[in-house]
């Protein structure tokens, strides 16, 4: 069977973009309400407020339910893997029975594991519940993915995937804070009830707001049998291997900046709780406003390849910005801080522009699995990433700061070697 190609999206698409050259075109963007877009927002911002949200009440957990601290951040652990395995299952379901079948349960699963959460009576059944949850929560990640491709192509599915960006990308700002308001007044398990809140309000949403995106005669027939050949089918396919390497990459160097900035900052540069709060906010705030700034400026005006490698070449520059501000030169944290504000704006442009251009490369009846690739390889090179600044079992600043250097140049080099404009091109024509 030939490699994914660019199929037909439904009467709502735009042409196909260029993958490499000149600017993209921009055709007739798709006729989608606000509605939509806020649902698909909030589904996608699903996965990061439930990783999010309960943070502040971990020491109330491990106090609540007699265990160790090490033991409840299984409780985060566990909740990754499950966000990480669900893509899998949630992405192939998506192609066979529509988008709005696996989405709806998926939602109705997350809700009822909520209320597990809320009712846990030890630390066992809270980090099985965790599990469910993070699986069941992937449906939105994955199928809000596959959405965008079902409607858009070229640089209306960037500026599709922008805004609902928008609204997910303000997730894991504000889920911290309002997580530290609900514990002024709650348990750690009002927590759990407000996002068993959250689950059944977008249920809701999803019931009413979204329509169907995949019509029947356009999806994927099959078992599991179908599935593994989809995915062995696309792993083979190099461009879309490259751009899924270079996305995995470049959210394991974001996923090594959240993991250790935190004890980084408090316990090397000894900055308050506050003021860690307030970087971390700003970091959020650049990769939020690049990524508006790539779908409605940047992508119109210039070619994709270009931006990748900008985007790549600044956060390479970043992370040795880093190492020599943490190594050769000690400035601090006026040294530290900047590099990775940079950082996080550059990854505002590789990550939607990687997540357009590999799911261009695939037909809309694997749309569902092609995403769920790329977000499955993105939480496991992150769960994989994430401890590495702290080996040694001390914070470091310049371990830190290799990390990020690391996967960067990895990144780049993924991109530079497996989606040369040739074989772009011919995947494109093909």
């Amino acid at each position: 069977m030939p490699g994914p190609t660019v199929g037909p999206t439904d009467d709502m698409s735009t042409a196909p973009a260029p993958a490499t050259g000149t600017a993209p075109a921009v055709g007739p963007t798709a006729a989608v309400g606000r509605a939509t877009i806020a649902v698909l927002g909030g589904l996608t911002a699903l996965g990061p407020l439930t990783t999010d949200l309960y943070l502040p009440g971990l020491p109330a957990i491990a106090d609540d339910l007699v265990a160790e601290p090490a033991a409840v951040q299984l409780t985060l652990t566990f909740s990754m893997f499950g966000v990480a395995a669900g893509q899998l299952l949630f992405g192939p379901l998506s192609d066979r029975f529509g988008r709005r079948p696996p989405l709806l349960a998926g939602l109705v699963v997350y809700t009822l594991a909520s209320v597990v959460c809320v009712l846990a009576p030890n630390l066992t059944v809270l980090i099985a519940a965790r599990f469910v949850q993070g699986v069941a929560g992937s449906a939105g990640l994955v199928i809000g993915r596959a959405v965008a491709r079902d409607r858009f192509q070229g640089v209306a599915m960037l500026r599709f995937l922008a805004s609902i960006a928008l609204i997910s990308g303000l997730a894991p700002i504000l889920a911290p804070v309002i997580g530290a308001q609900l514990m002024r007044f709650t348990s750690w398990r009002g927590t759990f009830g407000a996002l068993t809140g959250l689950g059944l309000l977008l249920t809701l949403a999803a019931f009413g707001a979204l329509r169907e995106s995949l019509p029947p005669q356009a999806r994927v027939g099959g078992g599991v049998g179908a599935a593994l050949r989809t995915i062995g089918r696309l792993l083979r396919h190099l461009p879309f291997l490259g751009l899924a390497l270079t996305s995995s990459l470049a959210f394991g160097a974001l996923f090594g900046y959240i993991s250790g900035s935190s004890t980084v900052l408090q316990h090397v540069y000894q900055v308050s709780p506050q003021t860690y709060s307030l970087l971390f906010g700003l970091n959020s705030l650049s990769i939020v406003v690049m990524t508006q700034l790539n779908g409605r400026v940047l992508a119109p005006r210039f070619a994709a390849r270009s931006l990748m490698l900008a985007g790549l070449g600044t956060a390479v520059a970043a992370g040795v910005a880093l190492v020599l501000l943490t190594t050769v030169w000690d400035f601090g944290l006026a040294g530290f801080c900047p590099p990775l504000f940079v950082l996080m704006g550059s990854l505002g442009v590789v990550l939607p522009n990687t997540a357009a251009q590999a799911l261009s490369l695939v037909e809309p009846q694997s749309a569902g699995t092609a995403s769920a690739l790329l977000g499955t390889g993105n939480f496991l090179c992150g769960a994989v990433v994430a401890p590495l600044s702290s080996i040694g079992g001390r914070p470091s600043a310049t371990l830190l700061a290799l990390v990020v250097l690391g996967c960067g140049v990895l990144a780049l080099a993924a991109y530079v070697a497996l989606c040369r404009p040739g074989r772009l091109r011919e995947a494109a024509d093909s």
